[in-house]
C-alpha cells in the first residue's frame, strides 16, 4: 500500500501525512530523490524522515497522544490551520458504506477533519482489515476524499463503496 501511495506525491509538492503504522510505511518508502515537504503531527513519521535527504519535514505540535503518538488538541488543530498542501495521506480505523471513515477517538478524529481541510486532495490509507468495519467516530464522509488506497480483495464491500462514488486505488 505504501508503495501505492507514493504514486500520489508529486515532486515538489506539501503533503500532510497522519499518523499510523501505513503513513509511517508511506515515510519509509518515499524515494531517495523525492523533493517535497511534509507536515506530519506524528513524532515517529518525522523521526523517520530524519535522515530523507530530500525532504523538508515540519512537525506540528500539541498534546501527545501515547496511545497513537500523535499530537492532537486545541494547540495542533490552530497550527493545522497555517498549513496549505496538495495532499493528505489519512489513516483511518474504519471505512464503511454507511459510517464513512471512523477512528476511535474524538479528538483524533477533529485532528484529522482539520488536516484534511487544508488539503487540496484527501486519500485513505485503508488495510483491508479496516475496509468495512466502522469506529465510534466520524472522520469524513466517503465522497469528502479524492480516493481510498486499499490492499482490500475485490467483493461487495469494495463494490458498495464504488456504488457510493468512492474512487478505489487498488494495491496489490
Amino acid at each position: 500500500m505504501a508503495a501505492r501511495a507514493v504514486q500520489l506525491i508529486a515532486p515538489g509538492s506539501t503533503v500532510l501525512l497522519d499518523g499510523g503504522t501505513t503513513t509511517l510505511a508511506v515515510a519509509r518508502a518515499l524515494p531517495r530523490e523525492l523533493r517535497c515537504t511534509v507536515v506530519t503531527h506524528s513524532p515517529t513519521v518525522a523521526a523517520a524522515l530524519v535522515e530523507h535527504p530530500t525532504v523538508d519535514v515540519f512537525v506540528l505540535g500539541g498534546r501527545l497522544f501515547k496511545h497513537s503518538a500523535v499530537a492532537c488538541g486545541a494547540a495542533a488543530v490552530e497550527a493545522a490551520q497555517a498549513v496549505s498542501a496538495d495532499v493528505f495521506l489519512l489513516g483511518v480505523t474504519g471505512v464503511h458504506p454507511e459510517h464513512g471513515l471512523t477512528t476511535g477517538d474524538a479528538e483524533e478524529a477533529a485532528m484529522k477533519r482539520a488536516l484534511a481541510a487544508r488539503a487540496a486532495d484527501t486519500y485513505v490509507l485503508a488495510s483491508r482489515e479496516k475496509v468495512g468495519a466502522a469506529s465510534p467516530f466520524q472522520v469524513l464522509p466517503l465522497g469528502a476524499t479524492a480516493g481510498i488506497v486499499t490492499d482490500a480483495p475485490a467483493g461487495e464491500t469494495l463494490d458498495g463503496l464504488r456504488e457510493l462514488g468512492a474512487t478505489i486505488l487498488e494495491a496489490r
